[in-house]
């Protein structure tokens, strides 16, 4: 029974739907922005708020939890480098969805998955 599981399944096993989550938080990461369906984008902000806030703690430690959980070093020097300190003062929500409406193939609802800017920025 899968009561009070909050996790969606998103239509894959699990180490398919963790290798998704990866690849997406990844590029979230380097590209700041990336067009996906709510679903997935929903399950990928959790993680994604996640390893901002391991960002923030300069740490042997949490660098290689944060490695772990994405791919390849430029996103993890990214995390760090960029993004830990520019969210320094910022107690979460570092990202937000924007709804694009029907995806024109599958009519899955499209949204927009950003990180925020930043208090100094102009917000």
């Amino acid at each position: 029974m899968r009561h009070r599981k909050t996790t969606p399944k998103l239509g894959r096993n699990k180490a398919a739907r963790i290798r998704m989550l990866r690849n997406l938080v990844t590029s979230l990461f380097l590209e700041e922005k990336v067009v996906t369906s709510q679903a997935r984008a929903k399950a990928a902000r959790s993680l994604a708020e996640r390893i901002i806030t391991k960002g923030k703690k300069d740490t042997v430690h949490s660098r290689r939890l944060v490695a772990g959980m994405v791919y390849g070093s430029d996103a993890v020097k990214k995390v760090f480098n960029e993004l830990g300190p520019r969210y320094a003062d910022r107690p979460g929500g570092y990202t937000r969805l924007i709804k694009l409406g029907p995806r024109k193939g599958d009519a899955a609802e499209a949204v927009i998955l950003e990180l925020v800017d930043s208090p100094g920025k102009g917000e």
